[in-house]
């Protein structure tokens, strides 16, 4: 049986929580951990990680983990890096099933349910909120007005090529557009 630590408000053993009603929570992240997981998740700022919900049983074998995650961070905008405000508020479901096993490997199947989770020993609600943050949170975000600019590299005395050289059928398109509207005035009317 592996170490398992000791409960803190934030963590729920599983054999503890009662087998007929829900158990509801409220989770809020203090400063010290919200400065830790902004520094792992690469945000300028994490101001608030709340995680609100309940834990029921759903079978004899299954638990179900029902939550809405709230947050506000400051993320680097990925053109020019200044601070771009996120506000997440997002569901989160997790079904704890007793004796699932996940497949192993490299090449497997993973279930359509991507909800189910093996039943744990303890039911961390600061590491539920953290990936539900990171899987929240916007890949590229952009300030307002941030765009990506046209960089050319050439060698010295060499024509840098354009985006319109690397697209050669461009030019067959507006030939073809050409032929169409050519097509609709009829062969007469030239």
């Amino acid at each position: 049986m592996p170490d398992v630590p000791p409960s803190r408000p934030s963590q729920f053993r599983t054999g503890a929580l009662s087998p007929r009603k829900p158990t509801r929570f409220a989770y809020s992240a203090d400063t010290r951990d919200r400065a830790a997981l902004a520094s792992d998740l690469g945000l300028l700022a994490l101001y608030a990680l709340e995680l609100k919900g309940e834990i029921r049983p759903a079978s004899r074998d299954e638990l179900v983990l029902e939550a809405t995650l709230v947050a506000r961070a400051d993320q680097p905008c990925s053109v020019t890096l200044v601070p771009v405000p996120a506000r997440i508020n997002e569901p989160v479901l997790r079904r704890y099933v007793a004796g699932l096993t996940l497949p192993e490997g490299e090449e497997v199947e993973m279930p359509e349910d991507d909800s189910l989770e093996p039943l744990p020993e303890v039911i961390d609600l600061a590491e539920i909120a953290a990936e539900a943050l990171a899987l929240a949170l916007p890949l590229y975000p952009r300030a307002p007005g941030a765009e990506f600019g046209q960089a050319t590299h050439a060698g010295e005395g060499v024509t840098p090529l354009s985006d319109a050289d690397l697209k050669p059928f461009a030019a067959l398109q507006g030939l073809a557009a050409k032929l169409a509207a050519k097509g609709d005035r009829g062969p007469d009317k030239d």
